[in-house]
């Protein structure tokens, strides 16, 4: 396997400069391309904002890697040894992104996309080496959360899958290997569900935007931190676990419970969306509920590792790697 040293980014915004901040401090070179200059300030500004988190969770770090813009996509391909595509998500623009990074990129060099939707068999439709180009969808923010959804196309090689899957536990993060493409790959279709129902009941008056986050934040969602659905269901059990629960409750819950396709947008339902989450800020700018999440997350990973569960897995291994 080709060492990696320097990581290609195209693509500067939110998650582009996610991966540049989790990728400088584990000491990778990264030489990230934007087409506009005006992107390389904004980008320095977000990893700088990244950085405190980073030493919080992970102490210091051992060897700083350095940051290279370019303006040049073709300087970008050339010198990188792995490539992150973090372009807006549009499919067009990113299968000609594809094709011209894959003109260009030595055969060897992974190209992986941080779409949260698209279908690889698309991506990697116009490129001369197709075989090479994977999905790894991480999840904002990308410096923090440890998980990435790497997805094969139908003409993806399993070596490249590999050498993706070695790479991003190397940077410290927990693989989820899915065994096919679908649309949406797992977390966002599952994301997407809840998204749809909250939709519903903000949009029938049931409650505020702030009452259902609440319903998630003192319940389910304390536990779907470290569990997930299927064990949660299967603690629901009792002492036969799922297959008692099935034989309690109807597991395909064809019930009156949802509404399943989102509902007809409305000039109300936006006015109760938007007024609600600012009434939910109450003042506070969008960075300082960012940092107030960053550092909520930074310790809840370290509660994890204390109980070997979860994120605290990925952090234990990284931490026990960086004293090695």
């Amino acid at each position: 396997m080709t060492t990696i040293k320097t990581v290609g980014i195209a693509g500067t915004g939110l998650i582009g400069a996610g991966w540049a901040a989790r990728l400088l401090f584990r000491g990778f070179d990264v030489i990230a391309y934007d087409v506009s200059p005006a992107a390389e300030a904004k980008l320095k500004a977000q990893i700088a904002t990244a950085w405190p988190s980073l030493e919080a969770l992970l102490g210091k770090p051992t060897k700083e890697g350095t940051l290279f813009f370019t303006t040049d996509l073709a300087e970008m391909a050339s010198k990188a040894d792995f490539i992150h595509e973090a372009a807006p998500e549009r499919e067009d623009l990113k299968i000609r992104l594809f094709r011209d990074i894959d003109a260009v990129a030595a055969p060897h060099v992974v190209i992986a996309s941080s779409s949260s939707g698209f279908l690889p068999t698309n991506l990697q439709s116009e490129c001369r080496h197709p075989e090479r180009v994977v999905i790894g969808h991480p999840f904002n923010p990308v410096y923090l959360l440890p998980l990435v959804e790497l997805v094969p196309g139908e003409k993806t090689s399993p070596e490249a899958m590999d050498r993706a899957g070695a790479y991003f536990e190397a940077i410290g993060m927990h693989v989820l290997r899915l065994k096919k493409e679908i649309m949406g790959y797992i977390c966002d279709r599952l994301q997407e569900a809840l998204w749809r129902e909250a939709l519903h009941i903000l949009n029938k008056d049931i409650g505020t935007t702030g009452d259902i986050d609440d319903s998630i934040v003192y319940s389910a969602g304390m536990r779907w931190a470290f569990m997930g659905s299927f064990l949660t269901y299967h603690l629901a059990g009792g002492p036969g676990g799922m297959r008692d629960f099935i034989k309690q409750f109807d597991p395909t819950l064809e019930l009156d419970w949802t509404d399943l396709k989102f509902p007809k947008w409305n000039e109300t339902l936006e006015k109760r969306l938007v007024e609600g989450c600012e009434a939910q800020a109450g003042g506070r700018a969008v960075a300082e509920i960012e940092a107030k999440r960053n550092a909520v997350l930074v310790d809840m990973m370290k509660v994890f590792q204390k109980h070997g569960i979860g994120a605290g897995l990925v952090l234990d291994r990284e931490l026990k790697s960086r004293e090695a």
